[in-house]
């Protein structure tokens, strides 16, 4: 299989889907690869490197995107890649389609087969492609909240550890998955006073067995939710439902109950947002203020850790790819649950129902159109 890796455009995303590693992983298995050229910059990663691992350098997305029979990537496609899009065409990248009309069109009228790093999963019912990255998100969450608490920022002040004779920051984590237990990690290790909350009492109780008088645990009510706020100086949006759009935990209505200056960072941001006032912003403007709160909505933190981040992902991402290649889409949509869930889009057709419901759109079952 042809294999094209392209550079990354959407503003200050500096990750890329292949290292060099990858690349020679592909090489070795008999697929040929091409590299647009710089692609891997932004993680430390040269033209050179990629070369002496067996990848094809050329110079212009458009020709890796023309060539290729499986595109990898790590962001969804924006408006200007939209016209590469074809029908015998693999895209294997994140897609958050749920949140996402406009790329949903493209890759239905388009016929892309379009395989989600964010709805593959594991023999344990996990997400292995989208944990590396919520990990990251998680743990960069509490920073980013800790920093635009900053006057500067337009932040109410308040040092999330505090100092002696003066009370801690409180932080509220919105959601006990990977996201939230990372923020938790973060927060908890700052020393602030932190509330972490779920409506899943198993995973609340692993929360409490893990971090024990360090944190609060809360089950997740609008009123336990609305009251939380009120006292937080940082609220760390983390609610996923895999291939969905997120909830929305915290209304226009309710940023009238919180402390003016205090910080909303949206980690589901990809997904729709936590907060009905989310807007998605980037690194280059991470963050508005709308009714006195800073809103920190950034869709692709990991981004600013590039390196770290390429690296975590591709570690992920490289078996599942390397068996498309390997065997065919067909093949593991055949043979392989798992890696099948990651299939949102096949040859015009919604094929992941999380994304069908969000737009009222007909779903098929991906096992029925081969």
């Amino acid at each position: 299989m042809i294999i094209g890796l392209v550079k990354e455009i959407k503003t200050q995303e500096s990750r890329v889907g292949l290292t060099p590693n990858g690349v020679a992983a592909y090489k070795a298995a008999g697929h040929r690869v091409l590299v647009e050229a710089r692609a891997g910059e932004g993680s430390g990663f040269t033209d050179d490197e990629y070369r002496n691992a067996g990848g094809e350098i050329l110079d212009s997305a458009k020709a890796v995107w023309g060539t290729s029979q499986m595109i990898v990537k790590v962001k969804e496609p924006i408006a200007s890649e939209y016209a590469f899009l074809r029908e015998d065409m693999i895209l294997y990248t994140y897609l958050h389609l749920a949140a996402d009309k406009p790329l949903t069109d493209a890759l239905l009228g388009s016929k892309t087969k379009g395989v989600a790093y964010e709805t593959i999963t594991d023999e344990y019912n996990g997400l292995p492609c989208l944990t590396p990255m919520s990990q990251i998100a998680g743990r960069m969450a509490v920073a980013q909240g800790a920093k635009y608490l900053e006057t500067t920022y337009g932040g109410r002040g308040m040092l999330l550890a505090g100092v002696p004779g003066v009370e801690k920051g409180k932080v509220v984590i919105l959601g006990g998955g990977t996201v939230g237990t990372e923020a938790c990690k973060i927060a908890a290790g700052l020393g602030a006073d932190v509330v972490i909350m779920d409506v899943n009492l198993r995973r609340l109780a692993v929360l409490d067995d893990l971090f024990g008088s360090r944190i609060h645990t809360l089950y997740s009510t609008p009123e336990n939710v609305r009251a939380s706020i009120a006292t937080a100086d940082v609220v760390v949006g983390a609610v996923l439902i895999p291939g969905k759009k997120a909830p929305r935990m915290v209304t226009k209505a309710d940023l009238s109950l919180m402390k003016k200056g205090s910080v909303l960072v949206d980690v589901a941001v990809d997904q729709g947002g936590c907060f009905e006032t989310t807007k998605a912003t980037t690194h280059e403007k991470p963050v508005f203020i709308e009714d006195g709160i800073v809103h920190y909505c950034v869709a692709n933190m990991p981004g600013a850790v590039a390196r770290t981040s390429t690296l975590a992902l591709t570690n992920a991402t490289l078996t599942p790819g390397l068996k498309i290649a390997d065997k065919g889409l067909e093949w593991v949509i055949a043979n392989d649950r798992n890696l099948t869930n990651g299939v949102n889009t096949y040859k015009g057709r919604c094929t992941f129902a999380g994304v069908a419901e969000a737009f009222g759109i007909p779903y098929v079952p991906v096992t029925e159109l081969i």
